[in-house]
């Protein structure tokens, strides 16, 4: 078994040294894809919002509103970013998260647009409140609709920036 498994592993290390530099190292940053139930459509995003800015004035935090779908890539990539350590920490000090489903842009729509948050051009799309519901931050060109081909970092500079 040994031999089997070493010789996987010069045939792996090999066939990773013949591809182009580029495409190695685009292999190395791609976000992985596993699709997760992140958007809940059977909940009202009004009371998960109510209960997170509760809990917001409670710890001194903010609330961020990710309005999107679990059908969404670039909705997944960002939920992956938010759960990696450097961005998770930031969440956990400073932020309540809330998912909010829009389905298929065509369902709860009242509450981005309460908020300023233009999801007709895309999802993801976020908005940041104070504890009191007053959004700091509303989402309006798109920022975050292509996060496959972003980087965590994009991330965690966008939770410094807006932390409380």
């Amino acid at each position: 078994m040994r031999f089997f498994g070493r010789l996987f592993a010069s045939a792996l290390a090999s066939s990773l040294l013949s591809l182009p530099v580029a495409s190695y190292a685009v292999a190395q940053m791609a976000p992985p894809m596993v699709k997760a139930h992140i958007y809940d459509d059977t909940v009202d995003p009004h009371k998960d919002i109510a209960a997170a800015l509760a809990q917001a004035r409670r710890e001194h935090k903010r609330v961020i509103v990710d309005f999107g779908g679990d059908w969404c890539g670039d909705c997944q990539v960002l939920d992956i970013y938010f759960h990696q350590p450097q961005n998770k920490a930031l969440l956990d000090k400073y932020y309540v998260l809330v998912h909010a489903s829009v389905g298929h842009i065509d369902k709860n729509l009242d509450i981005p647009i309460g908020y300023g948050v233009n999801i007709k051009k895309g999802v993801p799309a976020l908005a940041v409140l104070d504890s009191r519901g007053k959004a700091v931050y509303a989402q309006a060109t798109g920022e975050f609709e292509n996060m496959r081909n972003m980087n965590s970092s994009a991330v965690t500079e966008f939770l410094n920036k807006w932390k409380a």
